[in-house]
């Protein structure tokens, strides 16, 4: 929550906390862990096809670092991100989530107002709450390697053991 918060006092409507943050803190839920600050950054994701220069990213990072300089936070903007990852272009953020890796990942909250939170999620949040890890569409074939190195790396599969690898 205080990461939505922090977005949400940002003054930029456009803004989503997603990936990583939400996808852990949720298996860690369902696995009887207390919550945990992040691991890693606080993915916060945004479309804006006028403003591509990360130096727009860098400054709204700032921002929320004033705001909330415990986490370490790590802005996009989805509109130029299809360059680096060689996609086609995003026509939005709920478009580029589409391209992430796993369908449990490919999930962005926010909150409109101070009680309801909005929710993106390209492939639905069934693989989320069901800990099924699979690769997006994306990545079953073209990039598997990727799906597969990120797995080994982040550890899912010993950090939570009810965690099934889903295969297609």
């Amino acid at each position: 929550m205080e990461a939505l918060k922090a977005v949400a006092a940002s003054g930029v409507e456009a803004c989503w906390v997603g990936a990583g943050l939400v996808r852990d803190a949720v298996w860690d839920h369902l696995h009887y862990l207390p919550p945990q600050p992040p691991g890693g950054d606080v993915d916060v994701v945004w479309f804006d096809a006028r403003q591509i220069d990360d130096a727009v990213d860098r400054h709204m990072e700032q921002r929320l670092r004033e705001i909330s300089p415990g986490l370490d936070w790590s802005v996009k903007n989805q509109a130029r991100m299809h360059g680096r990852n060689h996609d086609r272009a995003y026509h939005s953020v709920e478009d580029a989530l589409r391209f992430w890796p796993e369908t449990a990942t490919a999930v962005a909250v926010r909150l409109r107002g101070p009680e309801q939170i909005e929710i993106i999620a390209p492939f639905g949040l069934e693989d989320l709450f069901a800990l099924r890890l699979r690769p997006t569409p994306r990545f079953q074939h073209e990039k598997r390697a990727i799906f597969d190195e990120r797995v080994m790396r982040k550890r899912w599969l010993a950090r939570y053991p009810k965690l099934v690898l889903y295969e297609d």
